[in-house]
């Protein structure tokens, strides 16, 4: 009986211990490391939400740029730091959706050493060509393609970046063959866009929207469900290719074995932030889509985002070594 009392006054005094903590957090600055280099989609939405969140949080929230090893390196630092929700790790797909299938080993294990605490934002792709492709729609380009082997290649970021794996997503989809030719960030992948070198590629509508409007590019369609108010007329490509969706998504872990008070408290937050009208706006003048959530949801989105895409990098053949 003693046994059973002291084991259940143990138990309480630990979860009263969690509850105080989590009443306390966060007690000194939070680091929030972003696994890319700076001027970024992510490190854009990064710096947006981590001013208002330290103001709702009462301490700095410094953004932390880590670039590194196709965003692992970032992720590592964070799978290893403290389990006190003082560090967080602001990421998109790959360190846990699409770098397990990419890479022959990780120095985390994906699916256990990072904790989601809530989804953040969508960053809408488009899918553009250069302005002398004689297409002027989906159906017209994966038609062209295929009258044309050879004739379409499509650039991107680097092996295994999300616009790398958008294309090959859309090579599955239409069904045709088409080259990809990877580049060392977004901007030499432009630049040889511009200048016809390469055909096609799938990036973020801030990327390439001056270039849209310039009449350079011709955005042919969206990779998300719903069309972009940045882009009127633009149809989404999922109209073409049923269920096309090539959307990074933008989310916020945590190490595991984060008191579960701390991670609630952290999604309250954010997910605060993310309800209010001036990020709103914000966003809405860059082409992001705030998207909260609860961890449950997080962490059954990365499930079924890391089962999609280890099937197109299957049969892509796509690897980082």
């Amino acid at each position: 009986m003693k046994k059973l009392f002291a084991r259940t006054a143990a138990l309480l005094c630990a979860a009263i211990a969690c509850t105080a903590g989590a009443q306390d957090f966060p007690t000194k600055p939070l680091r929030m490391v972003v696994p890319f280099a700076p001027g970024g989609g992510a490190d854009f939405v990064a710096r947006a939400i981590a001013a208002p969140l330290a103001k709702r949080l009462g301490q700095p929230v410094v953004v932390d740029n880590k670039p590194g090893a196709g965003a692992v390196l970032g992720a590592d630092i964070v799978a290893k730091a403290p389990a006190d929700g003082h560090t967080l790790l602001y990421t998109t797909p790959g360190p846990q959706m699409t770098s397990p299938y990419l890479m022959a080993r990780l120095p985390y294990d994906p699916v256990h050493d990072l904790v989601p605490v809530s989804e953040v934002a969508i960053v809408p792709n488009v899918l553009v060509v250069n302005k002398n492709l004689p297409v002027h729609s989906i159906e017209e380009l994966i038609a062209y393609a295929k009258a044309n082997p050879g004739k379409v290649n499509f650039a991107s970021a680097g092996q295994g970046a999300s616009s790398h794996l958008a294309g090959e997503l859309f090579k599955q989809a239409a069904g045709v063959s088409i080259m990809h030719i990877p580049y060392r960030g977004t901007g030499p992948a432009l630049a040889d866009l511009l200048s016809g070198q390469v055909q096609m590629a799938i990036d973020s509508i801030a990327a390439y929207k001056p270039h849209i409007d310039s009449g350079a590019l011709r955005p042919l369609g969206v990779a998300t469900a719903k069309p972009s108010p940045l882009l009127p007329g633009v149809p989404p490509i999922a109209q073409t290719l049923k269920g096309f969706d090539a959307a990074p998504v933008n989310y916020i872990s945590v190490p595991k074995n984060t008191p579960r008070p701390v991670i609630d408290k952290l999604n309250r937050e954010i997910n605060a932030v993310l309800a209010s009208p001036e990020l709103k706006e914000q966003f809405a003048a860059n082409g992001v889509v705030p998207q909260g959530s609860t961890p449950e949801q997080m962490a059954a989105l990365v499930r079924s985002e890391a089962a999609k895409w280890k099937k197109v990098i299957e049969t892509s053949g796509a690897r980082i070594d």
